[in-house]
């Protein structure tokens, strides 16, 4: 039976920066295919932050930690993609429970990883290459309809909407932002403990930036990284403007958007930014870039200690297992200001394009 594109549903239910990098896949199988209508099924901060993409027609989530957890929830979660009568399927995702949503919603074409734990419920597979970005290894899952991630349209993009935009501005003009100066975007938290820089790192960092600089700092997080947030506010004398419960998922985009560059760890802001062409400063800690989630742009360096126990996990742990935390503390805060200042004098273009390579800074 041949391919149909009338209705087609990309599923990626893993973390937040997993679903910003499943957004080349999502324009390119618009752009591609005779696609009648898209959806994607995602968790509900991956809803917030996508909804109005033109790309997308429909968000369907699967709160899976939550309303959905179980089998219970995934048997609800499969019967609502069921009724939506999707044609075609494909999941970057390589857990079962992904591939048993796509399995008992009865799509009567699914495309998933050769590695994935359900790889059997899939009628095509394709090889997830460890050694590529993750942006191309989700591309790849349209090798079998003959197309290559080098032949895709590999840039990341997150378009933010103008009344979005005005409301952020709003907001930030309210909390005393002025654009008169550089402003830099500040991010500290991760999901993973050790992937997060020292909040004195950090703090010393912002210090270094107003009084060297005379920059502006806005610092970034969700309600998980109050406390990280709040620790740094602390060991740099309030030196910046907390962000934490004033910018909801929809508008850290259009936030984004204003800062000069942006300095994160490993994590989700730090695939926003590249999304929306900010020159960005990347702290990577236990994980490495080999991974295949850097920042996937040259307007961008990745600032890391050259450690052999680098990655202690894909994820980064919990705690470091040597308990020396080396790969954090080494890590100083003049190499990231370094960083920061040779991003400010660039001043590269937004039209970037992100398909290439971060320069890599060593601490």
């Amino acid at each position: 039976m041949p391919t149909s594109w009338e209705n087609v549903l990309i599923l990626q239910t893993s973390f937040l920066g997993d679903t910003v990098l499943t957004l080349p896949l999502i324009s390119e199988v618009r752009r591609r295919f005779p696609v009648n209508k898209l959806g994607v099924l995602c968790l509900p901060a991956s809803q917030e932050l996508l909804q109005g993409h033109p790309a997308i027609d429909d968000i369907i989530t699967y709160d899976k930690k939550s309303s959905d957890r179980g089998w219970r929830g995934l048997q609800r979660t499969a019967a609502r993609v069921k009724e939506k009568h999707f044609t075609l399927a494909l999941t970057p995702h390589k857990s079962l429970r992904s591939a048993l949503i796509l399995y008992l919603a009865e799509i009567p074409h699914r495309v998933g990883f050769g590695e994935s734990r359900g790889w059997f419920l899939f009628h095509q597979r394709t090889e997830r290459d460890r050694g590529i970005h993750d942006v191309e290894r989700n591309l790849s899952l349209l090798r079998p309809f003959g197309l290559a991630p080098e032949e895709c349209a590999r840039n990341i993009d997150l378009p933010v909407h103008e009344e979005v935009q005005g409301t952020v501005d709003h907001k930030l003009q309210a909390l005393g932002v002025d654009d008169s100066g550089p402003i830099i975007g500040v991010s500290p938290g991760s999901v993973w403990p050790t992937k997060r820089w020292s909040a004195a790192g950090f703090a010393t960092l912002i210090q270094m930036l107003r009084k060297q600089h005379g920059c502006q700092v806005l610092l970034f997080g969700g309600a998980d990284d109050a406390a990280v947030i709040n620790d740094v506010q602390n060991q740099c004398g309030q030196a910046a403007i907390n962000l934490v419960g004033e910018i909801g998922l929809r508008e850290l985009a259009a936030a984004i958007n204003r800062c000069r560059v942006f300095v994160t760890n490993d994590s989700a802001p730090m695939h926003i930014a590249v999304a929306r062409r900010i020159p960005t400063v990347a702290v990577f800690c236990a994980t490495t870039p080999d991974l295949g989630f850097y920042p996937y742009t040259g307007n961008a360096i990745v600032v890391q200690r050259q450690l052999s126990c680098r990655p202690c996990a894909s994820h980064g742990g919990r705690r470091c297992p040597l308990g020396t935390e080396a790969c954090i503390r080494e890590i100083r805060p003049e190499t990231v200001l370094h960083a920061v200042e040779k991003l400010l004098r660039a001043g590269v273009p937004r039209h970037l394009s992100s398909a290439s390579q971060p320069e890599l800074m060593t601490a």
